[in-house]
């Protein structure tokens, strides 16, 4: 690898056509979350990242298949408490939202997700772990993507937004974080435990319409077949392999470089969390960095500053700094000083302790195009913004391999 944060060289950008011959293999296959669509994914990228040079293994870890089913089922709950406390029930209604209120919180924000676990069967992720790199080296840097991909639904749908940013530009030049599109699935069983302590017959509706309208958010994206996820998150897969086709070319001493590729993530970060388990304890906090490339197709290359659906957690900032002093070298422009209220796999490593820096991307109104939705095809793809995340990978790795600044050996 030649380059470096002191600026002695700049990697080659990696080949537009490699990108897409990676993009276009897997769009076609339907790849939800713990689907034989993402176990065929899995093992064409194995066989890919072979090719490239790296030793590979498919790992099996159990997880669940949706979070639409479980959170759909909690909203049931939540408008059946509501109407059992419009009856004369008030303390079940009480009782009954606060609890649909935290089995939800639970389930989103990374917990023991009992409930999902008790009412959705067992079923298998498929973890592409690729090993480059120096073997030998003390030091390891885990790049993740994530080769499932999500079903659609009415609630992603982006006329609203962009409505909004295209009469209301001000609003979006100033915004610092994504909409938090949970706290309304968690406010209604809210207000329902309120309405119903409170005898208020106002708060208890306004629960119960909230409820009502989760669950059928929820059940229309269950019953949605996966888009493409060319952005989401084939773009991260393709900056991996790239990635892994320059440690092949330039090899790098004196760091490992794990190059893993999740199922499930989409499931709320199933397959990070059979990684975490079966990994984690062999890899110290003090000598292993998380870097995170997720839907980085959009055009303007995004260095989350923090990330969580209810409760914000920012990121350790040593690490961060560093990426965004490599992408400075490399004259790559970075966009800093946002944070997302939604979840990636780089929140269950960062929960962990470990040093995490999640590189995502959006448009010119902050949004990333074609999200969760059909038309998020191969042709849509920006990928310059593929090939500038997979860059400062690159630069990233030689940064930390050549030891250029000893606080990040801290």
């Amino acid at each position: 690898m030649t380059a470096s944060v002191s600026g002695t060289g700049a990697p080659a950008g990696p080949d537009e056509g490699a990108l897409r011959a990676v993009v276009e293999q897997l769009a076609p296959i339907r790849r939800l979350p713990t689907s034989e669509g993402e176990r065929v994914a899995a093992r064409l990228l194995a066989e890919r990242l072979r090719r490239l040079g790296c030793e590979v293994v498919v790992e099996e870890v159990p997880a669940r298949g949706s979070y639409a089913w479980p959170i759909g089922l909690l909203c049931a709950a939540g408008a059946a408490c509501a109407l059992i406390a419009g009856r004369g029930g008030r303390a079940v209604g009480a009782i009954g939202g606060v609890l649909t209120a935290a089995a939800i919180a639970d389930d989103i924000s990374g917990g023991a997700r009992l409930f999902r676990r008790a009412v959705t069967p067992r079923r298998t992720a498929w973890n592409v772990v690729a090993r480059s790199g120096d073997p030998h080296a003390a030091w390891t840097l885990v790049i993740l993507a994530h080769h499932d991909a999500a079903p659609s639904g009415v609630a992603f749908d982006q006329r609203v937004q962009r409505w909004v940013a295209a009469r209301f530009p001000g609003v979006i030049e100033a915004a610092k974080a994504s909409p938090p599109l949970w706290w309304p699935v968690i406010a209604a069983p809210l207000l329902v435990a309120a309405g119903s302590a409170l005898d208020h017959r106002g708060l208890r509706r306004a629960g119960l319409a909230g409820a009502l309208l989760a669950g059928a958010a929820m059940a229309d994206i269950g019953r949605r077949p996966a888009v493409p996820g060319a952005n989401d998150n084939l773009s991260g897969v393709a900056a991996l392999a790239a990635v892994a086709q320059a440690l092949r070319d330039r090899p790098v001493a004196g760091l490992r470089v794990l190059l893993v590729s999740a199922g499930a993530e989409e499931a709320l970060q199933e397959g990070i969390r059979g990684f975490a388990r079966l990994h984690f304890p062999r890899l110290p906090q003090d000598s292993t960095w998380f870097l995170n490339l997720d839907t980085v197709g959009s055009g303007r290359l995004v260095l989350l500053e923090g990330e969580g659906p209810l409760r914000m957690r920012d990121y350790q900032g040593g690490f961060k700094d560093l990426v965004a002093a490599c992408a400075a070298t490399q004259k790559i422009s970075v966009l800093r000083g946002l944070r997302s209220h939604n979840s990636t796999d780089g929140q269950v490593p960062n929960r962990a302790g470990y040093p995490v820096a999640t590189l995502v991307s959006v448009d010119d109104h902050k949004l990333v195009p074609h999200y969760h939705l059909d038309t998020d095809t191969p042709g849509k793809l920006d990928y310059g913004s593929v090939a500038d995340a997979a860059r400062l990978a690159e630069a990233v790795i030689d940064a930390l391999a050549t030891q250029r600044d000893p606080r990040f050996r801290a």
